[in-house]
């Protein structure tokens, strides 16, 4: 029977001691995909999206410090580690917003790229909704509430 003891306890201890690892290289992993996503030249073309490149290429630096930011935005709540949906929606929002300075210089295709980008900063963090900020950016409503 103590060796059963000893032998659960091994166990249990295992298992716990690979769960916090489990959880450090998951959150390490999703650290390394903001910065990979943060570094990569943004609004280039790209004949997968049937992207052209950005139609002002003046706009450029400046679309892509917003996006940047965002990422940054994201990048802080996945620090925290227990941030809910509703808060990367808020994220998201916000992040859409600082677009609106410039959002009748964008054409459609500079806007769901950037729509796109969004995208991936939610596919990095598992969020499967925008929360309807990304159909509001793009279309001025979302087409899913009626």
């Amino acid at each position: 029977m103590k060796q059963l003891t000893h032998i659960i306890f091994g166990l249990a201890l295992l298992l716990f001691t690979s769960y916090g690892h489990g959880q450090i290289k998951t959150h390490e992993k999703v650290m390394t995909k903001f910065e990979e996503f943060k570094n990569k030249e943004k609004l280039i073309k790209d004949d997968k999206l049937f992207y052209p490149g950005i139609g002002n290429t003046s706009l450029k630096p400046i679309l892509t410090e917003k996006i940047n930011i965002a990422t940054d935005d994201f990048k802080k709540l996945a620090s925290k580690g227990h941030a809910t949906d509703k808060e990367y929606q808020d994220a998201i929002k916000n992040g859409l917003d600082r677009f609106a300075e410039l959002y009748l210089e964008l054409d459609t295709a500079d806007r769901e790229r950037v729509c796109l980008y969004f995208e991936e900063l939610m596919d990095i963090v598992g969020l499967e909704s925008s929360g309807g900020h990304l159909n509001n950016f793009m279309y001025g409503f979302d087409p899913n509430k009626k």
